[in-house]
């Protein structure tokens, strides 16, 4: 086997850098612990940028995939696949939305929900209705489509010309929204709590005058609930907690358990703007993937996940308000369920390095917030132990 020093060096040979990566090379996980190419144990507090939100390798997720390779891997979506048609089914029972389509990625569940949007605008009679109004502070994705709808002037400006069609208003401000829309608007596309723009979330009034606001000017309202969403923030969608559906949704990330799947979720109505020939992927809602997929919703139940992560949510939120009252350096801690955020009055990558070393892994968004997104099975043991961490951590950078 190779050590991290030879998998990085190879790396940065032949591998187009596209990423700030930390000098260690992931070989095997377990539950919350991953470990590295030179043996070293981590607590996984970063879970795949909350891809693995069963943790690593779960057993039951691992068997369906073998089941799964074992009968069928893929085929064309010329033809009917079951596992993907039994996905669908359970993802529109559980959301109340009216019918599916998969992707690969979150990045593609918006491109997707981008183009359903303008293409359900032009077939209510309304070509000149296009522009979509988006959050500042978003994330929706690196394609040029998802870019566009995508706040951050640092990932924007190096491809511009984007797709045009896209205004910026604050999260939490209806004025500001109002004011926005005119006759080209469509929809208002938005994420329940905003991850990589740095944990924000959006209030559940807010959310409930949004849908308000887009009932009264036949609007859609999308939501972007790919890293929020299914069970991180102790309802399986973060918008139940406004109790506020969206006209579509969009899901990615842990619904594969930590197999690459995305998918797009329609009101029926909504869904039927698209017709064959509109869009489509090859790889996506392959049998494997949506196997995988099946198995996450299934151990979701079975282990009471979501409640664990509004539980242990609560703990783990209480332990760092604990830590910010003891380091001045914290400025806020924010965030619901087990997608939470702690804001710094410094750049946060320091603490990120010291806390790997000390065998904790975190990540860092927004240049000064730590972002904590364990598995939704941790429990309160694990994070005491994390939290021991981060109190060695914080005291080394204070002194």
């Amino acid at each position: 086997m190779l050590t991290n020093a030879e998998i990085i060096e190879r790396g940065n040979r032949y591998v187009m850098s596209t990423y700030g990566r930390a000098p260690v090379a992931l070989v095997r996980g377990e539950g919350i612990r991953v470990w590295d190419a030179d043996g070293k144990c981590y607590l996984d507090f970063v879970g795949g940028l909350a891809v693995n939100s069963l943790g690593h390798c779960h057993p039951k997720v691992a068997a369906s995939l073998a089941a799964q390779a074992r009968t069928l891997i893929h085929c064309s979506n010329l033809y009917w696949i079951e596992p993907q048609v039994r996905l669908a089914q359970r993802l529109v029972e559980l959301s109340g939305l009216g019918q599916a389509f998969f992707c690969n990625s979150g990045t593609e569940a918006n491109e997707a929900a981008i183009k359903l949007a303008r293409k359900y605008a032009r077939s209510q009679g309304g070509p000149e209705r296009y522009e979509i109004i988006a959050m500042e502070k978003s994330f929706h994705g690196r394609t040029l489509g998802a870019l566009a709808a995508t706040w951050q002037p640092k990932l924007r400006e190096a491809f511009e010309p984007l797709v045009p069609g896209f205004k910026f208003v604050p999260l939490n401000d209806l004025s500001a929204l109002e004011a926005a829309i005119d006759e080209k608007t469509c929809a208002v596309m938005l994420e329940p709590v905003q991850g990589e723009g740095g944990v924000h979330m959006a209030a559940p009034d807010y959310l409930k005058e949004v849908s308000r606001l887009c009932r009264e000017k036949g609007l859609l309202l999308i939501f972007d609930e790919v890293q929020c969403g299914l069970g991180r923030t102790g309802r399986l969608f973060a918008w139940q907690h406004g109790e506020v559906r969206p006209d579509i949704m969009t899901l990615a990330k842990a619904l594969g358990g930590g197999v690459p799947i995305g998918a797009m979720l329609a009101g029926e109505a909504v869904a039927r703007a698209f017709v064959p020939g509109d869009h489509g992927s090859t790889f996506g809602g392959n049998p494997l993937a949506c196997a995988a997929a099946l198995a996450y919703l299934e151990v979701l139940e079975e282990e009471d996940l979501v409640g664990n992560a509004a539980r242990v949510g609560v703990y783990f939120q209480e332990r760092l308000q604990e830590l910010a009252a003891r380091f001045p350096l914290c400025q806020e801690v924010r965030g619901r369920g087990l997608i939470l955020g702690m804001e710094l009055s410094r750049p946060a990558a320091p603490l990120v390095d010291a806390a790997r070393e000390a065998g904790l892994l975190i990540n860092a968004t927004s240049g000064n917030v730590l972002r904590f997104l364990p598995p939704l099975g941790v429990q309160p043991s694990d994070v005491d132990e994390a939290m021991e961490i981060m109190y060695r951590v914080f005291e080394g950078i204070e002194a």
